[in-house]
């Protein structure tokens, strides 16, 4: 049986992953890069991913099938 992440759960995942990037490429500190390896593990756990580059492609191909719209967040 193959089990489909819930999209909102999803989009909160690429959303955090995009805000904590912006956050260290503003040097926000260690803190930030340890959430952002637990948000990254997190996102590759949900998708069945082995790196965060297909996790988002998986991400995004999710949210497109099941809304018509693209979002993708780009490492």
């Amino acid at each position: 049986m193959l089990v489909v992440p819930d999209p909102k759960v999803v989009r909160g995942l690429l959303t955090r992953y995009a805000c904590l990037r912006i956050a260290l490429a503003e040097n926000e500190g260690r803190e930030r890069e340890r959430e952002l390896e637990d948000v990254s593990y997190t996102l590759c756990i949900t998708m069945g991913t082995r790196s965060v580059d297909e996790a988002i492609t998986a991400a995004d191909t999710l949210l497109v099938a099941g809304t018509g719209r693209g979002g993708a967040v780009t490492p």
